[in-house]
């Protein structure tokens, strides 16, 4: 295979659970070398999360690819020396413990980037590295209703519910990670020096609210919950099938057009007040009164397919199953199949971006807890006798 683009780059990850590893992980997958520190015992808490084969979560497997595992106690002094000795050899360091927690093991960034002036820090915590509420703890859940976006997830009049995934936390690190390429391009491309990113769950959140501080600024307005819809772009909506949902978005003035006249509402399709948005937004109880009228009557395939033979976008509401049976993502590589350390065969998805020339791959599976800590100290110049005392005080694992 091809040298993957980030082949040559050591990343040392000390973050836990989701927002920083995922960046890192993403890293990985375009070939970084990321050496994973974990607590020697337990490891990363992500590996007891959702559901556990053998004891470790299959989660672990998507989210740890690509890494070494290195266990080392951060809380003394010796297990900090351990792993400043891996970051004297590193390009990057990920973090994503609250505020201040490196600061007081003096591995902060000030400290760091004088001793180490090429060294690359992403720093992913809830509310960022300064301002009033930086100290405070920040998960996903919190971060995505302090950007806004949990307000709006809900049916009018009800209580707003999440995703159902850690979006704020996967937001942040897809966040971070563009940080770190950044300031890679900076260093070794420009002649620049390492430098700090400061990534926010609740501000990688609030980057993704498109249209809600516009117009809030220009015309006052709150945006308000509205469902399975999209307010002010109409229609776009899901609809309700003898055999369960799908999703039509015939808001451009052509494919609206196209809509009515594929479910049998040419009336609608050639009113002059509907051959734009904005007359459409008005009208939009009437619109979806229609679609909806015209899907419940048949099943899922059969609105697919006439939707298909109009060019107008729309799709099934899927499922995890649906999602592993798609040919689409089969083609496209985006279901790979793995296996865990122990043999279990998983499918997880696939690399993301797609690149035509050096594609990102999976390598190697999840890392065991502590299944590289030998190899990864003896490249960094830490022999067997001293890993041998260092294990032996709980230090390393």
């Amino acid at each position: 295979m091809n040298k993957q683009i980030l082949e040559g780059i050591r990343v040392v990850e000390l973050g836990q659970l989701i927002a920083g590893p995922f960046a890192a992980k993403t890293l990985a997958d375009f070939g970084a070398d990321v050496i994973k520190i974990e607590p020697p015992g337990d490891g990363d808490p992500l590996r007891k999360w959702r559901m556990l084969h053998q004891g470790t979560s299959v989660w672990w497997e998507a989210q740890s690819r690509n890494k070494r595992s290195v266990c080392v106690d951060l809380r003394g002094a010796e297990g900090r020396a351990v792993v400043k000795k891996l970051i004297a050899g590193a390009d990057v360091v990920v973090e994503n413990f609250r505020a201040g927690t490196l600061e007081k093991w003096g591995l902060g960034w000030e400290a760091l980037h004088a001793e180490f002036p090429r060294l690359i820090m992403l720093r992913v915590s809830g509310y960022g590295q300064t301002g009033p509420k930086s100290q405070l703890p920040g998960f996903a859940a919190i971060a995505e209703a302090a950007a806004g976006l949990r307000y709006l997830t809900a049916e009018p009049g009800r209580v707003p519910v999440r995703a159902g995934l850690s979006l704020g936390d996967t937001i942040a690190g897809l966040h971070g990670a563009l940080g770190v390429l950044l300031a890679l391009y900076e260093r070794d491309a420009r002649g620049g020096v390492g430098q700090m990113i400061d990534v926010a769950l609740t501000e990688a959140v609030l980057n993704l609210t498109e249209n809600l501080l516009p117009e809030y600024s220009a015309f006052g307005a709150v945006r308000q919950p509205a469902g399975g819809a999209l307010p002010g772009i109409a229609p776009s909506n899901g609809y309700p099938c003898s055999d369960g949902h799908v999703l039509i978005a015939g808001n451009g003035d052509s494919i609206f057009k196209r809509l009515m006249t594929a479910i049998g509402r040419k009336d609608l399709a050639d009113d002059p007040e509907l051959g734009r948005n904005d007359g459409r937004v008005r009208r939009i109880e009437e619109i979806d009164a229609a679609i909806g009228g015209w899907t419940s009557q048949r099943s899922i395939d059969e609105v697919l397919a006439a939707m298909q033979q109009a060019d107008v976008p729309s799709g099934r509401v899927c499922s995890v199953a649906d999602v592993a049976a798609d040919p689409q993502l089969q083609a496209r590589g985006m279901l790979r199949k793995t296996s865990t350390a122990d043999g279990l065969e998983l499918t997880v998805p696939g690399i993301v971006p797609v690149l035509s020339q050096k594609p990102g791959d999976l390598r190697i599976h999840a890392p065991r807890l502590g299944e590289h800590t030998d190899q990864v100290l003896e490249e960094a110049g830490v022999d067997a006798k001293d890993r041998a005392a260092l294990r032996a005080k709980g230090v390393i694992g």
